[in-house]
C-alpha cells in the first residue's frame, strides 16, 4: 500500500530511544515530519540524519515535530542518538517488526527493514508530502523544506 498526498496518515504508537511511547494521535494539531530509514549506524542513514540534525531549526521554527523511524531496537537507537547528538526522537519499529513501516508502504520485506520514506503529516493528520527512495538512494532534503514552507504558508 502506498500513501498519497491527502491520505490520512496511519496512526501508530512506538517507543523512542528511551522507551517512551510516542503516538501520532497525541501529536494531532502539530505537523510531523516522519523520516523512515533502514538502519542506525549505517553510512547513508548517518549522513541523512546528521544533515537533519544540522538543519533541524528549518523544521522546528515552522512548528514541525521531527520523528525518525527504523526497525532497530531502542537500545541501539539510544546509543546512536548519544553518539551523533540528535535532537529529535528516534522511534523503534522493532516489534511487531516493521509494522508501522508496512502501514506507510515503506517496509522492505526481504531485508526486514524500512526503506527511505519521508512523510510530512499536517496538523489534521493528513499526508501533505511523501517521498520514497530505495535503501541505497540518499534523499535530497530540499523537497522536505519546500513542503514545510508550503504547509506554513
Amino acid at each position: 500500500m502506498s500513501l498519497s498526498v491527502g491520505d490520512t496518515a496511519p496512526e501508530f504508537s512506538l517507543p523512542d530511544q528511551d522507551r517512551q511511547v510516542v503516538s501520532l494521535a497525541d501529536l494531532r494539531g502539530t505537523p510531523v515530519l516522519l523520516v523512515f530509514y533502514p538502519f542506525a549506524f549505517s553510512g547513508i542513514c548517518t549522513g541523512e540524519l546528521c544533515q537533519l540534525r544540522d538543519e533541524l531549526s528549518t523544521y522546528t521554527d515552522a512548528g514541525v515535530r521531527v520523528l525518525a523511524v527504523s526497525t532497530d531496537p531502542a537500545p541501539a537507537l539510544k546509543a546512536w542518538k548519544a553518539q551523533e547528538g540528535f535532537d529529535f526522537a528516534l522511534l523503534s519499529d522493532f516489534w511487531p517488526h516493521g509494522e508501522v513501516a508496512q502501514a506507510y508502504g515503506v517496509f522492505h520485506e526481504k531485508a526486514g527493514m524500512a526503506v527511505r520514506g519521508t512523510f510530512l503529516v499536517d496538523a489534521e493528520g493528513r499526508i501533505a508530502f511523501t517521498e520514497v527512495n530505495g535503501p541505497g538512494d540518499a534523499r535530497v532534503q530540499s523537497g522536505w523544506k519546500d513542503a514545510v514552507a508550503a504547509l506554513a504558508a
